[in-house]
């Protein structure tokens, strides 16, 4: 299935799907063993838009999803450098809706890369490709997320989401920074029920967030 296909399969999703995006320096963020955030970069030189959507330019998405990886993992203070690279792939910011009855929600698509300064070399073979969704609230629930939130209010939701969910994906390899695996299965589990409040469970069409060929 080609990238255009399983943006446009994951914005059907979208129609059918419906919490707010807690703010990091409110949860009580997890050991992380060594790890110390170093470089932080964000790149949206080919990310698609997956109607119907509002719209919203590379610099925008670069310039708050920066910021959110920034604020989740800034505060990290171990003895070794990472790299945290994210290209965002596409993203959907609902537009206003009929409520109760078309009511689409927003989506971000990334790809993550994380490496290592020291060794200077990637942590993992291929990029985390990661799929969030904007999550519910009472409003977004009855008159639509396009109606309750403004552009910038999902676009930031969306964000504060992504990073949660690199946070976890991070977790899930606790040998690459140093972390006790019983503490990172703890920690995982805790930052996991918060995700699990903040994003809708959704079932997917087959291959809709396969990772995309690599550009020729």
């Amino acid at each position: 299935m080609t990238l255009l296909a399983r943006l446009a399969a994951i914005g059907l999703v979208m129609l059918l799907a419906a919490c707010a995006a807690p703010d990091p320096l409110d949860e009580q963020l997890p050991d992380m063993g060594d790890f110390r955030l170093s470089f932080n970069i964000v790149v949206a030189d080919n990310m698609r838009q997956i109607p119907p959507s509002r719209n919203a330019t590379s610099e925008e998405w670069v310039e708050i999803l920066t910021s959110e990886i920034d604020r989740r993992f800034g505060a990290y203070e171990g003895d070794r450098l990472y790299h945290i690279a994210i290209n965002i792939d596409g993203y959907a910011l609902a537009p206003p809706g009929i409520p109760l009855v078309l009511s689409p929600r927003s989506a971000l698509v990334i790809s993550a890369n994380v490496w290592d300064d020291a060794a200077e070399r990637k942590l993992h073979e291929e990029p985390e490709q990661i799929l969030v969704f904007e999550g519910r609230s009472a409003d977004s629930m009855i008159i639509g997320s396009g109606l309750a939130y403004t552009r910038e209010e999902q676009m930031q939701r969306l964000a504060r989401n992504a990073a949660r969910q690199v946070h976890l994906w991070m977790l899930d390899n606790p040998e690459w920074f140093s972390i006790d695996p019983d503490a990172a299965r703890n920690a995982r589990d805790a930052v996991a029920a918060i995700a699990a409040a903040a994003e809708p469970a959704l079932d997917l069409p087959a291959d809709a967030t396969a990772t995309p060929p690599a550009a020729p």
